[in-house]
């Protein structure tokens, strides 16, 4: 039987910071365990501009105390949990920039104080962009009056709402908001989607609001998927034919379709809209930009109906025959012209889909979600996120660092380049919550870890999922209420439909 040892001790340091009264244990039993805290953060990598890590005992216990050091600063934290003020949490980022805080846990139960392992948590040069923004949904799958898009400061814990949508709606008359997206990561260039009674596409473009109806009798749907192109007034987006089932026997309790869908791109300024893919036995869908300008990726899934049913029915009755794979089409900014399809990666070889392609802002790497079939991953437990190395052969690897036994799905880089945060179900199964990874400069991901809030508890007591978490350089500046007003206002501006795109 392995010994416990007991120790008593005297606390001393340069720099000794109290948090809450709390004081590290003189006697105590020496465990050799890792620590069972919530959320996960032993040996997590975190940037030095993030919010306060807190965290608390995952189970029982009577009391917490935790001994963060950085050189000669220390901070002891704990009562209920542990929960490091700003000011100090920031003092000791600081000093740790390039290396690590160390983290001793004790625990109490009843009279007896044990300590556990001590962890680091690794402290990245390499700063974050100061907000990120999500939608807020209640997994319910039919109510969503309640929907908010919001901002979140990463450097505290400040959250706004951007969108309201009870601003908008009525019990009766009510949309859906979706699909926020930026112009590389600028606030002030932002669109957002509402669907049914208010519907139409709310286009913020340095500080002008306006509400686009892009509906046209030439293509499948209004914009769907957004991806802004780098600098031009441009905007791909996908038109999509979705609907969704219900499972009664699978895992994935619900799957989310297209029958139809399509690429185009809209022009801002000209406020004209035209065709990019328009093949009706391909499902084109998830565009994305390369950094340069000069290309997109997509997904699209080969698939001819037999039409002995309705198309809808036909794609719930086949739905693990669609397999997504990559293409990349190329691009000239000067005549606004499209290239042919190219096949980056052929996933229905490996009898897989592969959606949401994102490009690094290097242009080095190609990060996607892999899943069995389909186009909705979020609601898949098996999907995971891979990286394509496109400096050479296109090497292709799953983000096992990364990745859970649960669902990762939608996925974001930060302005850098060195930060990647996505969509998890790690936590319990149910609701997907933000996680959050550094990422250095050969594709090598770090231990994810959960976005930091000021109580640690927060996450298990919060019955919404976050959906498309998107990094930003700042604040969204216009009110929730100038979004509503444009919204109500009208039906939006009807957009041209062009046969091309024409240069300038």
């Amino acid at each position: 039987m392995r010994r416990l040892l007991i120790y008593t001790v005297v606390v001393a340091a340069c720099v000794l910071v109290g948090c809450k009264n709390a004081r590290v244990p003189e006697t105590f039993t020496e465990t050799g365990k890792a620590p069972a805290i919530y959320p996960d953060y032993c040996d997590v990598t975190v940037p030095v501009n993030i919010a306060p890590l807190t965290f608390e005992w995952d189970g029982r216990c009577d009391e917490i105390v935790a001994r963060l050091k950085a050189g000669d600063q220390e901070l002891v934290c704990g009562g209920d949990k542990v929960q490091p003020s700003a000011d100090d949490w920031h003092s000791l980022t600081a000093k740790a920039a390039g290396g690590a805080i160390g983290v001793e846990v004790f625990a109490r139960s009843g009279d007896q104080w044990n300590r556990y392992k001590p962890f680091k948590i690794y402290v990245s040069g390499d700063s974050i962009d100061p907000y990120i923004s999500y939608r807020l949904i209640s997994p319910s799958y039919v109510t969503y009056e309640e929907l908010t898009l919001n901002q979140r400061c990463l450097e505290n814990y400040d959250e706004r709402v951007m969108v309201d949508n009870m601003l908008c709606g009525t019990e009766v008359n009510g949309q859906c908001v979706n699909c926020h997206n930026y112009q590389q990561w600028n606030p002030r260039r932002m669109q957002f989607h509402a669907r049914q009674f208010h519907g139409g596409t709310v286009i913020s473009y340095d500080g002008k609001l306006r509400k686009i109806n892009m509906k046209n009798d030439s293509i499948i749907s209004a914009g769907v998927y957004p991806a802004w192109h780098p600098w031009l007034p441009l905007i791909v987006y996908s038109t999509n034919h979705t609907s969704q089932s219900f499972h009664t026997r699978s895992l994935n309790k619900i799957e989310v379709f297209d029958s139809a869908s399509d690429l185009i791109a809209y022009d801002v300024e000209k406020n004209e809209v035209t065709n990019i893919e328009r093949d009706t036995t391909e499902f084109e869908v998830f565009p994305c930009w390369t950094p340069d300008g000069r290309a997109i990726y997509y997904c699209s899934a080969h698939f001819e109906f037999r039409d002995t049913m309705s198309h809808d029915a036909e794609v719930i009755e086949r739905a693990k025959e669609i397999k997504y794979n990559l293409y990349r089409k190329s691009f000239n900014p000067d005549t606004y012209e499209f290239g042919p399809r190219e096949l980056v990666f052929r996933a229905d070889s490996l009898d897989k889909s592969a959606t949401l392609p994102r490009v690094s802002p290097d242009g080095r790497f190609l990060m996607f979600t892999l899943g069995n079939y389909g186009v909705f991953h979020i609601w898949h437990h098996e999907a995971d996120l891979y990286l394509m190395d496109l400096s050479g052969e296109g090497r292709i690897r799953p983000l096992q660092e990364l990745n859970s036994p649960d669902t990762e799905s939608y996925h974001s880089w930060s302005s850098n380049g060195r930060w990647v945060i996505f969509s998890s179900r790690r936590d319990d199964g149910g609701y997907t919550r933000p996680f959050i990874a550094h990422v250095d400069a050969d594709g090598k991901g770090s231990k994810p870890f959960e976005l930091p809030q000021a109580d640690p508890d927060y996450h298990r007591q919060f019955m919404k999922s976050y959906n498309i978490p998107e990094f930003m350089r700042g604040p969204v500046e216009v009110k929730p209420q100038e979004f509503a007003r444009v919204l109500k206002g009208s039906d939006g501006e009807p957009v041209k439909y062009v046969g091309g795109l024409r240069g300038k």
